[in-house]
Order: structure tokens, then C-alpha cells, then sequence
């Protein structure tokens, strides 16, 4: 009985220590410790008042009333590397994150100082978000864990989180006690110093709460990237580039970025002529007169598809008006734009589209006439700014739409409520509207100028 008992226990230390992930040996001599474990020695305070201090071999931020995010940052700045540290919060209200490749401007804020960059989360609300790169005083959510969601539960509040960091290249990928969470492909910054935050609170009540760091340690040399085996979204902002863990999972680009190849005009043999054009890796169509596929015609894919994952960039033009149609067959025989799902693209503030439809189910990433998109306004790129949308239609016909990263609706096709939902809409009058097993993506010719890039498409099993 005691051997099984032996073997049984070290069957579960061996699990355990898989489970941690890509964490490397402490004796490793690669590694160099960024934090000596008695002082703060080669770390600074900026940017707010929160106190940071040393205690038990940890550091340990303490939240400050009516005061700007603090950042302990290190007085070194660092390039490629593989970061590993220990994180815990005790309180709800004890936001924070690492910053990585971080930057400092210490004349902004009237000379307060702000931080900026690449920040990787730790979220301990419900939202769930630990472990996201968010890029802070610049361009917001890159990477919010929606398009993760299996990873929002590794993250563990008031305990311990083992966080593991790599910037490489133009790569960054992140695990929270071992799981795989983030993977981003972006080149804004290339070099930038480590960070610590305590977030701003507003509340008197919730000043003192603590964030916990500890075991901070960095490689800087013959670094060896972690390959993800999960099947984890890559947010890439580079022009129509996959990486090859993106080729691997199955993804392929819809748009080259140099030819039309793989489009036509929607009931047309070959490319429109004119209207369409393809510049500095933009697929872009002409402003015209805000007709509906009355100028130039919408295109659509070759291809048909029946379960998939798309992912697409777009920029509008001011008041613009256009979409990105799916399961569109091409067999209906109307005039004006082709049938099919829509996801909407609409400049909110200036269309009068806006206003239309039922209860807003004609706003941007909107299921078209059908179901209004939940999104905050701070997760909308204006006119002038690109945005990155997302539809994925599962093999059991459930279907999502996302706008940068987050998800703003979900709903069934053919279920009794969509269904229900046709059947108060402009579509009534199709058959089995949008119910079909395969079709062509379709983007729409709506008379205003639009621009999409970055078209990938991965088939769903």
C-alpha cells in the first residue's frame, strides 16, 4: 500500500511540474535575477505616488487614492529577452500588469512623467483579462482575452500567478502558470525597460491594498523560443503576413496584398476594372455616391465556405457605409448588393444607417438588420483608424462577431430565435435567408471609400 501511495505521489509532483509550462531550471545560467530580493536597487517609482517596498524576499506595491498608474520600472532597458516572474493580488480593485519594452516620456503631464507600451495584464475582475497585452497610454487593447477565452481561467486571485514573458523579435508571447494566453506580432517597439504597476484607484476605502511581485528574473542571451501548442489566436500587425505557427494551424491569406487573386466581381467572371484597387498592400473601393453596389459592385471570393474563422482589417472614410457578407450564393437573382449575413461596417456617428433598424441593429459589427453589436465605445477605431474585425461560424452554425479583439454578439443560424429574428427584418422575403451551407465572403461596394487588409481565413473542422 505504501509503494502505491509512493508512486501516486510521485505521479502527482510530475503532473504538477508539467502544468507549470516553459518555466526553466532556477540554476539555469542564462537567467540573471532583476530583483535582489532585500532593496530596490536598479528600480525607480514614475508617473504616480504608490509606495513600493521590500519585504520577505518580495516587492510589494501599495494602491494610492486620486493618484496616476505607478510604475517601479528598471533603470536598464532591454531588447529581446524571456522575462519570468511571480505576481498576486489580494483585492478586487488591484488592477495591474508588467510593462515590457516599456517607454517614458518625463515631460508629459505637465512633467509628471507618463508611461507607455506594451503591457502585459493582471486582471482580477470578472472580465478575466490576465495575461492580454494591452498597450498603455497609446493604442489600448491589442490583444483583450476574448480571443482566448480558455486562458481567462488561469490567472488566480490571491495567489501566486507564475508569469512568463517573451519578446522577440517582433513576437510576444505570454503564459500564466503555464497556460498559453497571448500571441502578438507587432514591431512599435523594439527596446524599453520592465515595469511594475499599481493601477489608480479613486477610492479612499480601497488605498493600501497590495500587489505582490517576487522571482523576477530575465534572459537576454541564447534565447530559444517557446513554441505554443494550443490552438491560440495570433494578432499580427504586420501587412498580410502569417506567421508559421498561423500557417501551421491552417491559416491562409485571402488577400496577397499585390493581386486580386481569389476575388471577382459579385456576378462576374473576373476583378472589376475600376473602383477597386489595390495600393501599398490596401484593398481599397472608390467613394462614390453612397449608393448600395451601385457603382463599382461588390466582390466576392472564388471560394465557398461553410465553417470557418475570418479575421479582417478595415478603415473607413468619414460617414462611410459597407460590410463584410458571408454565406453569400449569389443564386438570389436581386439588384443591388448580393445576399448573406452581414457584418456591418458603419461609420456610427455620421450615417444616418445608425438610427435605422430596430433598437441599433444596423451599427458597426451588428449582424446586419438582425442583432446589434455590444460594444464600448473605447474598443471603436474612428474613421482614419484601422479596426480589426472577426467572424467565426462554427460547425454547429453558432456564429460570433468581433470588433479589436472583443466579442459583441453570438447567436445560432437557424435556431428558433434567429429565425424569429428574420422574420421582423428586411430579409423575410429570402427563403431559409442566410441558412445555406457554404458560400462566398463577400465585401461591400456601398458608394464610400473603404480599406481592408490583413484577409486570412482558417477552416473550421
Amino acid at each position: 500500500m505504501r509503494k502505491i501511495v509512493s508512486i501516486i505521489s510521485i505521479l502527482g509532483c510530475l503532473i504538477l511540474l508539467s502544468c507549470q509550462g516553459p518555466r526553466n531550471d532556477p540554476s539555469d545560467e542564462n537567467w540573471t535575477n532583476l530583483f535582489n530580493g532585500r532593496n530596490l536597487d536598479g528600480w525607480k517609482p514614475v508617473a504616480g505616488e504608490a509606495l513600493f517596498e521590500v519585504n520577505n524576499k518580495e516587492i510589494i506595491g501599495y494602491a494610492k487614492a486620486n493618484s496616476p498608474n505607478t510604475f517601479l520600472i528598471t533603470e536598464e532597458t532591454y531588447g529581446d529577452f524571456i522575462l519570468e516572474l511571480d505576481l498576486k493580488i489580494e483585492d478586487i480593485s488591484s488592477n495591474s500588469g508588467v510593462m515590457v519594452r516599456g517607454q517614458f516620456d518625463p515631460n508629459a503631464r505637465d512633467g509628471n512623467g507618463l508611461v507607455f507600451g506594451y503591457q502585459v495584464e493582471a486582471d482580477p475582475t470578472e472580465r478575466a483579462w490576465s495575461g492580454g497585452l494591452y498597450d498603455e497610454a497609446r493604442r489600448g487593447w491589442l490583444y483583450p482575452l476574448d480571443l482566448n477565452p480558455k486562458a481567462k481561467s488561469a490567472f488566480k486571485m490571491g495567489e501566486w500567478n507564475a508569469y512568463r514573458i517573451e519578446a522577440i523579435g517582433n513576437e510576444i508571447k505570454t503564459w500564466i502558470n503555464g497556460q498559453e494566453v497571448a500571441y502578438v506580432v507587432d514591431d512599435i517597439d523594439a527596446k524599453g525597460f520592465i515595469g511594475l504597476q499599481v493601477h489608480s484607484i479613486n477610492n479612499p476605502e480601497e488605498e493600501g491594498n497590495k500587489t505582490y511581485f517576487r522571482n523576477i528574473r530575465i534572459q537576454t542571451e541564447n534565447l530559444s523560443p517557446t513554441p505554443f501548442q494550443g490552438d491560440v489566436f495570433v494578432v499580427n500587425t504586420g501587412l498580410n503576413e502569417l506567421t508559421e505557427f498561423e500557417k501551421e494551424k491552417g491559416w491562409k491569406l485571402l488577400f496577397d496584398g499585390k493581386t486580386s487573386n481569389g476575388w471577382k466581381g459579385a456576378y462576374k467572371e473576373t476583378f472589376p476594372e475600376k473602383g477597386w484597387h489595390i495600393r501599398d498592400g490596401i484593398l481599397l473601393v472608390e467613394g462614390a455616391d453612397g449608393g448600395e453596389s451601385s457603382n463599382f459592385g461588390d466582390i466576392v471570393t472564388v471560394e465557398k465556405f461553410s465553417a470557418f474563422d475570418l479575421a479582417f482589417d478595415f478603415m473607413m472614410s468619414e460617414g462611410a457605409n459597407s460590410g463584410v457578407k458571408y454565406f453569400v450564393t449569389l443564386s438570389e437573382g436581386n439588384t443591388g448588393s448580393a445576399i448573406g449575413l452581414e457584418y456591418q461596417i458603419l461609420d456610427d456617428e455620421r450615417h444616418p444607417d445608425a438610427k435605422l433598424g430596430i433598437e441599433g441593429n444596423r451599427t458597426l459589427a451588428s449582424l446586419y438588420d438582425l442583432i446589434k453589436a455590444d460594444k464600448q465605445t473605447r474598443f471603436v477605431k474612428g474613421p482614419g483608424e484601422w479596426n480589426k474585425g472577426r467572424i467565426m461560424v462554427y460547425p454547429d452554425n453558432k456564429v460570433e462577431h468581433y470588433l479589436n479583439g472583443v466579442k459583441v454578439l453570438e447567436y445560432v443560424r437557424g435556431s428558433g430565435e434567429y429565425r424569429d429574428l428574420v422574420a421582423i427584418s428586411k430579409y423575410k422575403i429570402w427563403e431559409n435567408f442566410g441558412e445555406a451551407t457554404e458560400g462566398h465572403i463577400l465585401l461591400q461596394d456601398h458608394g464610400d471609400e473603404v480599406q481592408f487588409k490583413n484577409i486570412k481565413i482558417r477552416i473550421l473542422p
